[in-house]
């Protein structure tokens, strides 16, 4: 079992009603659960979004709240809801209506990483399952759900910025003009965030001159779906990051650019949290 569910860095004061929140950069790998599996060290990485943690470590001295997970995505997907069980992966589990995430193997307990590549040899029991929603998935979402409430209640409204990174070939071929963006917004094609929020949040990362695209190829998955209410001043707006931007990906490791990139990011997560600070009166009024 990971040493623990998450990680929270927190401002000396609030002054933003943003929360950021990373779910998929946790690289705790249990030795139990490296002895499973039938990668190896670094393959097991490959649907980490690695480094995606520091890339936002400098938030709290913006006024806002970092959340970030302690366990790796592939011990179990913080992004996924806790149902979400794969009957070809964990024993006991039924069949039931189609789920292309849990399809394609990746369920809250994913049975592959990156690529299709199997992490197991066989099933895991349903204790198993259960024990790492219990002790990783609930506290993690539980804090997630404080810290919104938190903010809304001090600011009328909150904004979740949910940050992930994505492989360069999901974005290479998207648009037939120019280069592919390398940042995606999603906000499940308006259904998590008001339009003006995420207008913000877009405009933040192109005053930078990053290339930005919206729901395509990622719209938000079950944290934008769940958290985002924009009709009780709750907003949530998964941010995509193109990975070859600051890493080199086969290596999982940072690139020449990662310091400089960090430092632009660094002036965009100050704008971001600045939504909170100067639109609060705004959005609470939505």
């Amino acid at each position: 079992m990971p040493s623990t569910s998450y990680h929270l860095h927190l401002p000396d004061a609030f002054t933003s009603c943003v929360v950021f929140a990373s779910p998929h950069s946790g690289r705790d790998y249990p030795w139990s659960f490296l002895r499973g599996t039938v990668l190896d060290d670094h393959t097991i990485r490959s649907s980490e979004d690695a480094f995606v943690d520091r890339l936002f470590d400098c938030v709290p001295q913006f006024g806002a709240a970092f959340l970030r997970a302690g366990a790796p995505r592939a011990y179990v997907d913080l992004n996924r809801a806790s149902d979400e069980l794969d009957p070809a992966l964990i024993e006991g589990v039924s069949k039931r209506s189609h789920n292309p995430r849990i399809a394609s193997g990746l369920g809250v307990v994913p049975r592959v990483v990156a690529n299709g590549r199997a992490i197991y040899r066989g099933k895991l029991p349903m204790a198993e399952a259960d024990r790492r929603i219990a002790r990783i998935w609930k506290p993690y979402h539980d804090k997630l759900t404080d810290l919104l409430a938190q903010s809304r209640a001090q600011f009328g409204c909150s904004v979740l910025i949910d940050c992930h990174s994505m492989p360069h070939e999901a974005v290479r071929n998207t648009t037939s003009k120019g280069a592919p963006p390398q940042i995606v917004i999603g906000d499940r094609f308006g259904a998590s965030a008001a339009s003006d929020v995420v207008d913000q949040v877009e405009a933040a990362f192109e005053r930078v001159g990053l290339r930005v695209a919206r729901n395509a190829p990622f719209a938000g998955a079950y944290i934008a779906q769940h958290y985002g209410r924009p009709s009780q001043n709750q907003h949530a707006i998964q941010i995509e990051i193109d990975r070859s931007v600051y890493m080199d990906e086969a290596a999982v490791r940072p690139n020449g650019d990662f310091h400089t990139f960090r430092k632009v990011l660094r002036g965009v997560t100050a704008e971001l949290a600045a939504i909170g600070h100067h639109g609060t009166d705004q959005l609470a009024a939505e």
